[in-house]
């Protein structure tokens, strides 16, 4: 019997450090991630889907524009998704390709540039809060709120920065092209970064919006609309913890989704860290998955295995 997994690789998969940022440096990081997930395409009846991040390149391609200003224009936010779903799934797809030939696995990998769909009356337009982009002085943030119609928010004493919507997304606009990849047997890379928001106009018309989708709730979406078994969320650490960084810190094998509101009430897990990614497999599980797993890259084959990794079940 088959079993779809989906995998959700974080953006800083790619960047092992603050001085390994280059694009080889990124490339050589996707290898290694690759080589913890070919493992288990050893089993002829596991689909596998690959998701990932991409705050920190959208951040490198913001940064160039500015650089660049006045000389060229500016990279509109879902180009910059675009391009980095092109750029992150080209690198994903060549080492997976590698690792697979490696191994002897007739398998190919295909990318999916990914369109997701989100509501144009989403609160999340009205309230932007997802800080993108290099840092600021006042002085020029100020200028481009002004000539550019930027938000823009003074960021914990370190200057100030450019934030946008994170809407919730609604549908994957792409989803038949990653059913058929999958019936046909290949390793599907998709929705990266989230995937490129865009907002259905009243004559049917899709355009592009100007905002982010949390990698991790996107990846959610994804797995049940496809209908998938498992969904694994990787990140920096083994197991999640309750009371993270505290002298209380431990490590959880497993919850259940009443286990897991309960701590998110209780302000245990931080948004844009831990949170959105216990929202994400909470929405997985009572979408109808059967099983989610929040673990590191490292030990992706252990945690499918059951041997670690933090396991979420209704």
């Amino acid at each position: 019997m088959t079993k779809t997994v989906v995998v959700a690789l974080g953006g800083n998969s790619f960047i092992s450090d603050e001085t390994h940022q280059s694009v080889p440096d990124q490339y050589r990081a996707a290898e290694r991630a690759c080589a913890q997930m070919v493992p288990l395409l050893h089993d002829p009846d596991l689909r596998l889907v690959v998701t990932h991040g991409n705050g920190p390149q959208v951040g490198f391609i913001l940064l160039r524009s500015e650089i660049a200003a006045p000389a060229l224009h500016q990279v509109p936010l879902d180009s910059c998704v675009a391009d980095t779903q092109g750029a992150l799934g080209y690198q994903l797809e060549r080492a997976l390709r590698n690792e697979l030939r490696r191994h002897g696995l007739a398998r190919s990998p295909a990318a999916v540039v990914t369109l997701v769909l989100v509501d144009r009356d989403d609160p999340a337009f009205r309230n932007p809060t997802k800080p993108i982009g290099s840092f600021l002085s006042k002085e020029r943030a100020e200028e481009r709120r002004v000539k550019d119609g930027w938000d823009v928010v003074e960021d914990a004493g370190r200057g100030w920065r450019r934030v946008v919507a994170s809407p919730v997304p609604k549908g994957i606009v792409d989803l038949d092209a990653v059913k058929c990849l999958l019936d046909a047997g290949f390793v599907v890379i998709a929705a990266g970064g989230g995937g490129i928001a865009v907002v259905e106009e009243s004559n049917g018309d899709l355009t592009g919006a100007s905002a982010v989708v949390d990698k991790d709730l996107a990846s959610s979406l994804l797995a049940k609309q496809l209908g998938a078994e498992v969904l694994v969320i990787t990140t920096g650490v083994e197991k999640v913890c309750l009371d993270f960084g505290k002298p209380t810190q431990r490590a959880l094998d497993a919850m259940t989704v009443a286990d897991a509101k309960r701590y998110m009430a209780e302000g245990h897990f931080k948004p844009g860290s831990m949170l959105p990614k216990v929202e994400a497999v909470v929405a997985f599980l009572e979408g109808g998955g059967k099983q989610a797993i929040i673990t590191d890259p490292e030990h992706l084959v252990d945690a499918l295995a059951g041997k670690t990794g933090t396991h979420v079940t209704l």
